[in-house]
């Protein structure tokens, strides 16, 4: 019966903060990112800081959470512990905030 408690209890467990996780896998507080449009309307990121990171999306909702993604596993992060670790993306006069659902402004 305790270890039927200690799977639920695992399986509900409180999510950890960005900050925690950002702690226990080593990912940088911030990572630059170059973002540039392709001729076909997909927005490709890649990053100095990180060597062989590359992602896309289709459009710039969709490009923080592709980013997120592609940071994590280039860490190793577990997709069950995280999913959201960086949740703004400052452009110039563009920002792109996560907050459940992307929300993009003008800076």
């Amino acid at each position: 019966m305790f270890n039927l408690i200690q799977q639920f209890q695992h399986l509900f467990r409180p999510a950890a903060s960005s900050a925690d996780i950002k702690r226990k896998y080593n990912l940088p507080a911030n990572i630059s990112l170059t973002v540039r449009l392709t001729a076909d309307g997909w927005f490709v990121a890649t990053s100095p800081d990180l060597p062989g990171l590359v992602t896309q999306a289709r459009n710039q909702r969709a490009l923080l959470r592709q980013v997120n993604d592609a940071v994590l596993s280039y860490f190793d992060v577990p997709k069950h512990e995280a999913s959201v670790v960086y949740d703004r993306f400052d452009a110039g006069d563009i920002v792109m905030q996560y907050q459940g659902q992307l929300q993009t402004q003008n800076a």
